[in-house]
């Protein structure tokens, strides 16, 4: 399918886009108004009284053929619009774009060029699953700039897949490719070997990642979801829990029913928090570093070298005794910041242990030397420690940081900066030189008093954030020369954009 030659996607697209949507709908609709429908469509009959059950009204009038000539008719009716929707989706991949065209009377064609290609996101819903099909979204790198291909056989999405991203690296495609032998199987045979491997997959889970099969982060479900229960949502809702308590106490009994909404809200963010990590796993590959995650859904991102913007790793005061953490990203997802789906792009760690998140750092920033590692986890995140390299907080501007002031620092190196702050909410921010947007100083007047300032790591929008406040005037001062020049060497001596080329 990338042979530049525009194909279509798979036959039951239509109606996983919107067909089994809408049967569902009619089908709830008919459950709930059947009487109403009946006296809409079928008035009182001349003797008075509501017309008798359509299906023993048809049966006992011998309708039967007129009955089933009128559902054939809509069937037909149904299968020429899902026909000529599928017959106008095209798509073409060629060696600098990918391209779509969709729509009958009102034609759209988007185009995704591969040189800015953020990411290639491979989703597959349950019910897609069970038919062997996916869903491909090449990330682009605007807002609303990516490009979906739904769907495709899972076999040809993956094929898609790793062409896209070869194309994206600067290598070229071979020019020919052998044909397989034999004669191709039946089309009944295809569809049920296409519905065994989706069974297949929904009991044993996603496809593994290519060239690197074993994870390097395995999360345990029992962790998975004590990490949910330690977080600040349950704070929140024991809060409400005691307040709603007090609260009928003092004055109505009525008072819990209102917490019983506030319940369930919080057990389906729970459930759906954990069934969406769960069968975790982030492997390197030639393309750059894959992470698949999913229970019922299983969505695969594969994230091409150079395509970080911003990496922050967090710890609450609720998981300290357990030493987790979490690693969240800045990257360029093509949605909209409002969009909610673009929220599980961020976190590339749920929860791990010291090593989990050194092996995630190290996978995502493995230009980072071995030496400057300590930098990171020693001083960084556990910091300080003796011989503390951070530049921090003067002790005249303490009670801006009163609790905080002795962690909150930055430090620069020829690769990154480094943002280190809060105690109760330990965070440390990465932000690789090369893919930095610019630098900026603020001073208030409560900071001119002081002789401290804010300096802010400007990048793309997300929710690692680049700001730092209360460091010394001068230190922030030599930081914005310093990091306006390191910039320019990073991003002069960066070819990530081209990983193989």
């Amino acid at each position: 399918m990338s042979d530049g030659e525009w194909h279509r996607l798979h036959p039951l697209t239509p109606l996983f886009r919107g067909g089994l949507f809408l049967v569902v709908i009619v089908g709830v609709v008919i459950a709930n108004l059947r009487e109403r429908l009946i006296e809409w469509f079928l008035p009182q009959l001349p003797g008075g009284g509501l017309p008798p059950d359509p299906v023993d009204y048809i049966l006992s009038h011998n309708l039967i053929l007129i009955a089933l000539v009128v559902v054939l008719g809509i069937a037909v009716v149904v299968f020429v619009l899902f026909y000529v929707s599928w017959r106008f989706h095209t798509f073409r991949i060629t060696d600098d774009d990918v391209e779509v065209r969709s729509g009958v009377l009102f034609r759209t064609h988007r185009r995704a060029p591969l040189d800015r290609v953020q990411g290639v996101n491979l989703t597959r819903p349950m019910f897609a699953r069970l038919c062997g099909m996916a869903k491909l979204e090449v990330v682009g790198g605007g807002l609303d700039a990516n490009v979906k291909l739904e769907y495709l056989s899972t076999a040809a999405a993956e094929e898609v897949r790793a062409d896209i991203l070869q194309l994206a690296s600067g290598l070229r495609l071979a020019a020919g490719r052998s044909a397989p032998e034999g004669a191709p199987p039946r089309r009944t045979t295809a569809a049920a070997s296409a519905v065994s491997a989706g069974i297949t997959g929904l009991i044993v889970g996603a496809e593994q990642p290519v060239a690197q099969p074993e994870s390097v982060v395995h999360i345990p479900t029992v962790r998975l979801a004590a990490s949910h229960l330690l977080s600040g949502s349950t704070v929140a809702l024991i809060v409400i829990l005691a307040a709603t308590v007090w609260g009928a106490i003092v004055g109505t009994p009525w008072v819990l029913v209102g917490f019983i909404p506030a319940l369930l809200g919080f057990g389906t963010y729970w459930v759906r928090g954990i069934t969406r990590a769960l069968r975790y796993s982030i492997a390197p590959t030639p393309s750059g570093v894959r992470i698949t995650y999913g229970l019922l859904t299983t969505i695969t991102e594969t994230l091409p070298p150079g395509r970080i913007h911003a990496i922050e790793v967090t710890q609450s005061i609720l998981w300290r005794p357990a030493g987790w953490w979490t690693v969240t990203v800045n990257r360029l997802s093509g949605r909209s910041a409002a969009d909610g789906a673009n929220d599980q792009f961020t976190t590339v760690l749920p929860v791990g242990t010291r090593a989990d998140v050194e092996r995630v750092l190290r996978l995502l920033q493995p230009g980072i030397p071995e030496g400057e590692w300590p930098l990171v986890f020693e001083h960084g995140i556990l910091g300080p420690r003796d011989g503390d390299p951070y530049t921090n907080t003067p002790r005249r501007a303490r009670l801006l940081r009163p609790l905080s002031w002795t962690r909150n620092g930055f430090l620069l190196t020829p690769d990154a900066i480094f943002t280190r702050r809060g105690l109760i909410w330990r965070r440390l921010g990465m932000f690789p030189l090369a893919r930095m947007q610019s630098v900026g100083i603020e001073q208030g007047p409560i900071d001119r008093m002081l002789g401290v300032a804010a300096a802010r790591v400007h990048t793309i929008a997300g929710r690692v954030y680049g700001g730092l406040g209360a460091i010394d005037r001068d230190e922030a001062m030599r930081l914005f020369e310093a990091a306006e020049a390191g910039a320019i060497t990073a991003a002069s001596a960066d070819h990530s954009h081209r990983w193989a080329g």
